[in-house]
């Protein structure tokens, strides 16, 4: 009896040993023990007139805060967001996620909006990806992107959340389903130093900064199991059906296959109308955000595009999906790739 306890013990341990270094040069430990979080401080940002306008500018036109926190009416052509509603939250109605998620209100309403969490709360969220109650949110919200916003852009963004009509709408908690709940704790990093102000040297850089707030790479990436597909950046084909349909992200890299046949002009026309000369895009693609863009900031934008690596990939949403090969989704010219 005593030789087989001790079988029994040396059995355990052993099973123990190999359970954690499977984990430990596998999936790691952060989803057990949860996300990566600094300890929040109790900084605070002053509000001044040039902060308010950044932040608005940055919250309504660029990040797109406003777009994915608010109400829309799917109905009317744009979808535009519902009046008086603006940042209260809003359900995310995209098909194939592993989760209910409720984009949450960003009002001031002390009762079910951000009243009640600080400034570094509101911070961490935005750039780290941790909730105040240390919890990480599903990266479709983009704070990996975020994650390279200015330390002033981010003052600045919460600044005018504070200014911020509140809106009572009281909305459910997300829920992501097993085991990407446990998977996605692995992916919020702390930010614990100083994050400076853009490369603003060339036209580009400027794009480049904009661009990445914008999450332009989230949408017109394909990707599998939440990874980008290597050497498809910014080529389109990633597929997100919903109440609009069921639409393919456009190839916006200056392949042929892309946008190499663009002007600055036809891309700011294309920004703030929707509209590609005749032929109209999706409503899923923020157009009535992109309006409130400057012109300097849109060239900024078309002058990034236009460095990045072109790559063939042929998507078009008029015509009936097919297999692609090239990025295993199912749109319009598929086949053709």
């Amino acid at each position: 009896m005593r030789r087989l306890f001790k079988f029994a013990s040396w059995t355990v341990l052993i099973a123990a040993v190999v359970l954690s270094l499977g984990i430990t040069f596998t999936i790691g430990w952060r989803p057990v023990i949860g996300p990566r979080m600094r300890p929040t401080t109790n900084r605070k940002f002053e509000s001044t007139p040039e902060r308010l306008a950044r932040g608005k500018y940055i919250f309504k036109f660029v990040a797109g805060c406003e777009d994915c926190h608010s109400p829309h009416d799917t109905t009317k052509p744009g979808m535009p967001i519902t009046d008086g509603a603006e940042a209260s939250g809003e359900e995310f109605l995209i098909d194939g996620v592993p989760a209910k998620l409720f984009a949450p209100n960003l009002t001031p309403d002390p009762e079910t909006g951000v009243a009640t969490w600080t400034d570094d709360e509101l911070a961490r969220a935005i750039r780290e990806g941790v909730t105040r109650e240390g919890r990480a949110m599903f990266p479709i919200m983009p704070y990996q992107n975020f994650h390279y916003m200015s330390d002033e852009d981010l003052a600045s963004v919460v600044v005018y959340m504070r200014s911020l009509p509140a809106v009572k709408h009281a909305l459910p908690e997300s829920v992501v389903f097993a085991p990407v709940k446990y998977l996605i704790r692995d992916v919020p990093q702390p930010i614990t130093a100083s994050v400076p102000p853009p490369d603003s040297s060339t036209a580009a850089a400027r794009g480049n900064y904009l661009a990445r707030l914008a999450a332009c790479n989230e949408c017109h990436t394909p990707a599998k199991r939440g990874a980008p597909i290597p050497g498809m950046n910014f080529a389109g084909g990633f597929v997100m059906s919903g109440p609009w349909g069921s639409v393919a992200t456009a190839n916006i890299t200056p392949d042929p296959s892309g946008i190499s046949y663009y002007d600055e002009n036809l891309f700011r026309e294309v920004m703030r109308t929707g509209m590609v000369r005749a032929r109209k895009l999706n409503e899923l693609m923020p157009y009535n955000q992109y309006k409130g863009l400057t012109d300097g900031d849109i060239s900024d934008i078309f002058a990034f595009l236009k460095t990045l690596k072109p790559v063939s990939h042929r998507v078009d949403n008029t015509e009936t999906p097919t297999m692609c090969k090239k990025c295993g989704f199912k749109h319009g010219l598929g086949e053709k790739n």
